[in-house]
């Protein structure tokens, strides 16, 4: 059994760890650069982003490395639509950017920054691309002003290939991400990737230490509350704003229909419809 990647703890077990170097590179040149082999090397940073100024808000990543030519890359592994995910994700980029200068120094020196973030759930849904990717553009030419702080999203809802569809190293590294721990044992199609072949290894759960077992099992019992949590308020919103709906309709009823016909026809109760009715009456 494997574990799951999508979990903070695993993703950046499998993709943090100093020995993981060599998944890294293999992952990031299948989303980044389309399978090129364009990263050569890469460093493992601490992912806490300490601000420079006081009052400033701390963040924390999942994975951040820096690429031979000076490039920044930050990840982030996330599996809740929180509210202003959308921001943060941009605020993580700015910061990134911003703290890469010392007092004194030269804006010259500052390098490009590319946000990585793959959510389980769609970030766009009006777009069918699993891998998007976003810079500043003038709005009606799309000329550059600049790519260096670049954002590129991975949204894994979106990825609905089968094994025997997976066509590229990025489609492998997609369906790893979403599936491993549905997963028994490397599948025929991956086990030619040795970078891959490492990150199952990592991955398996057998490996573990007791303690990182129960750092996982609480992870997986925090997202399972929280999604439910989402869940339930989701469509408690959805039941309160039919009820809206049905409130409006039976004031238009009221001078039409009995109040009986008029619960059968909104759900609400006589009690409910009741009230509704005294305003008019003492009108």
């Amino acid at each position: 059994m494997f574990i799951n990647p999508k979990t903070d703890f695993a993703f950046k077990k499998i993709f943090g760890s100093q020995q993981s170097k060599d998944i890294l590179i293999s992952f990031l040149d299948a989303i980044l650069y389309q399978s090129t082999s364009a990263i050569a090397d890469l460093k493992i940073l601490d992912p806490y982003q300490a601000p420079r100024i006081q009052g400033i808000k701390d963040s924390f990543l999942d994975v951040k490395a820096t690429l031979r030519g000076g490039q920044t890359v930050i990840i982030e592994m996330q599996v809740l639509n929180v509210l202003g995910f959308d921001k943060r994700v941009l605020y993580n980029a700015a910061k990134a950017f911003s703290i890469q200068l010392d007092v004194g120094e030269d804006y010259t020196m500052l390098n490009p920054i590319i946000a990585l973030t793959i959510t389980d759930f769609e970030m766009f849904p009006h777009s069918p691309k699993v891998i998007s990717s976003y810079a500043l553009r003038e709005k009606e030419e799309l000329t550059s002003y600049s790519d260096d702080i670049e954002l590129v999203f991975v949204e894994l809802p979106k990825f609905q290939k089968g094994l025997d569809s997976l066509s590229n190293l990025s489609d492998k590294w997609i369906y790893f991400l979403k599936n491993a721990s549905t997963l028994r044992s490397v599948p025929p199609t991956m086990q030619s990737e040795s970078a891959l072949n490492h990150a199952f290894a990592i991955a398996e759960q057998s490996r573990l230490t007791k303690d990182e077992l129960e750092i996982l099992e609480k992870r997986e019992m925090f997202l399972h509350d929280n999604r439910n949590a989402i869940r339930y308020a989701e469509q408690k919103g959805r039941q309160e704003g039919r009820k809206e709906t049905m409130i409006e309709i039976a004031r238009q009823l009221l001078d039409v229909l009995d109040a009986e016909t008029i619960s059968v026809k909104t759900g609400l109760t006589l009690a409910e419809i009741q009230a509704l009715r005294s305003p008019t009456l003492s009108a």
